[in-house]
């Protein structure tokens, strides 16, 4: 494919800060829990970085992490999905990672067509697609635009469904540096216990150092409708959090349960947006829907 040149989003806050985040995080990747292969694929919006990992043979899933995040942050849960699927971690384009730094309108079909793309590169058809947060918003987007190319959907605290304005509170705490940025984590997220791990300690350090020199997304995710939700008819799996101060997880069940009557959703009433591993619960569903799907043929 022939690659588009794009005007980029500036993505971190200077050059220095960039080679920063970005080769700690190079580092980071070779704590690969399993065996892996990390290569560039070429998209219209630029090269796209993705780490696989599990048998080749196996049914795909595709992982679109948060905003201001990478790959990394599915290192716990890649120890137990690589064991029965191909997984495939993808770093978002325009984010923290090493994918090209376009930033196009999430209003657009743009994140829909790269994701296509992606996967033209990887050669798979089709895929369970598991996205959290922004990750999530681009899953489900990608699901209404592309549906013959989803097999499962499965979205933990998903943007684009019933947002809450954070911005107005977020956006001057960071401007205050670590201690600022800090804050802001701990009210999305709340206070994270100390690392157990050499490899967790590394983890909040390089998630520390992405939030000092991170330039933040601003454009708000796109609010999906009603009949948008009800063109879902691939299983689709459902994770939140009743405390989480990003979204309204109340509305996003209802809004599912009427529309999406299939979809399993799990709320949990005491997690805020970042949920923990959760990987033995999604390598459930995935069982049980590729089983039900095999039952049909």
């Amino acid at each position: 494919m022939q690659e588009i040149t794009h005007t980029a989003s500036p993505v971190f806050k200077s050059a220095h800060a960039e080679s920063e985040v970005l080769n700690r995080y190079k580092e980071h990747l070779r704590l690969w829990p399993v065996p892996n292969e990390q290569s560039y694929i070429p998209t219209r919006q630029g090269n796209t970085f993705v780490v696989a990992s599990g048998p080749k043979s196996a049914p795909p899933i595709v992982l679109l992490h948060g905003t201001m995040s990478n790959a990394a942050s599915w290192m716990r849960e890649v120890t137990t999905w690589a064991k029965e699927f191909r997984v495939y971690a993808v770093d978002v384009i325009g984010d923290a990672g090493l994918s090209a730094p376009s930033r196009p309108s999430f209003a657009s079909d743009a994140h829909a067509l790269w994701l296509s793309d992606v996967l033209d590169g990887l050669d798979v058809p089709s895929a369970s697609v598991i996205g959290t947060s922004m990750g999530g918003a681009i899953a489900l987007d990608f699901a209404m635009r592309l549906p013959e190319r989803v097999d499962n959907l499965v979205l933990i605290c998903p943007g684009g469904v019933a947002d809450k304005s954070i911005i107005w509170w977020a956006l001057p705490l960071l401007l205050l540096g670590p201690w600022g940025a800090r804050k802001v984590r701990e009210r999305i997220i709340g206070k994270f216990p100390e690392p157990e791990s050499d490899e967790a300690k590394k983890f909040a350090e390089l998630t520390d150092l992405t939030f000092k020199n991170m330039v933040p997304r601003t454009e708000n995710l796109p609010s999906f409708t009603d009949e948008q939700l009800a063109r879902l008819t691939m299983p689709v799996f459902v994770l939140l959090g009743g405390r989480d101060v990003t979204m309204d997880s109340d509305v996003i069940k209802r809004r599912f349960e009427r529309h999406i009557p299939h979809a399993e959703i799990l709320l949990d009433p005491n997690a805020r947006h970042y949920l923990g591993d959760r990987s033995a619960a999604i390598a459930q569903f995935l069982r049980r829907a590729y089983s039900a799907d095999d039952a049909v043929e």
